[in-house]
């Protein structure tokens, strides 16, 4: 079975989305490039693949 990979990256203020490794759009929010990934995933879902997807959070150090 194929697997369709999306992560939300952040660099200098813009939010990207890597599919497969390769950075796709620009975003100013990393909840609207989560938004655009989610809906990729989705499309990949109804294509038949499995879907991984990364988002980072907030380190919060004790």
């Amino acid at each position: 079975m194929a697997i369709a990979s999306y992560a939300v990256v952040g660099s200098g203020g813009v939010w990207r989305v890597k599919h497969d490794g390769e950075p796709v759009g620009s975003y100013r929010t990393k909840e609207a490039a989560f938004e655009a990934a989610v809906a990729a995933a989705s499309s990949a879902v109804r294509e038949g693949y499995e879907v991984q997807l990364s988002v980072p959070g907030i380190r919060i150090e004790p």
